[in-house]
């Protein structure tokens, strides 16, 4: 674990905690990496919702799959992000959502109850621990609240174009690469993959983008400097 250490120092979870403390914490947090192929679950629906993870290679998606089998990608998490704080830090009796690895990845797994009932060794950091996982939680809200607006638009045109415009403020260009592959990007939209990949033509003659591979650029009104 120690060659994850600079790694972990840039994660949210453990700003402003000392390398050498953080050495002494996890122990008492009951960590352990986990290697997950691509698709492999990490964390399946329906196990208690104890260990949240911190990715430390790879990527990750969490999913919520329905009982007819329909997916919904709510959210990904690269190296050094945290998954999984919220349903551990209040103990759900079981996961509703599932932790898949988007690619070969690996995750520290840390046991949310230490956390939320501490041991003498880890109090001296305790605070810094919640204010820190506080602040996470409060910027995933902003994720999620960003995402629930996205998902109110009617249409896979209206859909895409507002997901691209996002895209592209956030990667501060009109050129950006997506996170996510042709499937997975319906997945995420909640939208079927044909017509997805239908309105992505159509937006491509319009001449509202230019696309290879997963790379977009923006074009037109879609633009966010025009």
């Amino acid at each position: 674990m120690r060659e994850f250490y600079p790694l972990l120092a840039q994660c949210p979870l453990f700003q402003g905690i000392p390398q050498g403390e953080l050495e002494q914490v996890l122990p008492h947090l009951g960590a352990r990496t986990l290697r997950a192929s691509r698709h492999q679950h990490l964390l399946a629906a329906g196990e208690p919702a104890r260990w949240m993870g911190i990715v430390l290679s790879g990527s990750v998606r969490i999913v919520h799959e329905d009982y007819c089998g329909n997916r919904n990608i709510l959210a990904s998490a690269a190296p050094p992000q945290l998954f999984g704080e919220a349903f551990a830090w209040v103990a759900f009796p079981a996961l509703p959502v599932s932790v898949e690895a988007a690619q070969d990845s690996t995750a520290l797994l840390l046991d949310g109850q230490r956390l939320l009932h501490p041991d003498r060794e880890i109090l001296p950091v305790h605070p810094r621990l919640v204010a820190n996982l506080l602040t996470i939680s409060a910027e995933k809200n902003l994720v999620l609240t960003r995402k629930l607006a996205l998902l109110s638009r009617r249409t896979t045109r209206e859909k895409l174009m507002a997901y691209f415009t996002d895209e592209a403020r956030r990667a501060g260009s009109a050129t950006f690469t997506l996170d996510y592959d042709r499937q997975a990007l319906a997945d995420y939209l909640g939208v079927d993959r044909s017509a997805m990949s239908a309105e992505l033509s159509k937006l491509r003659q319009a001449g509202l983008l230019e696309s290879q591979g997963r790379q977009i650029t923006l074009l037109g009104p879609l633009s966010p400097a025009r």
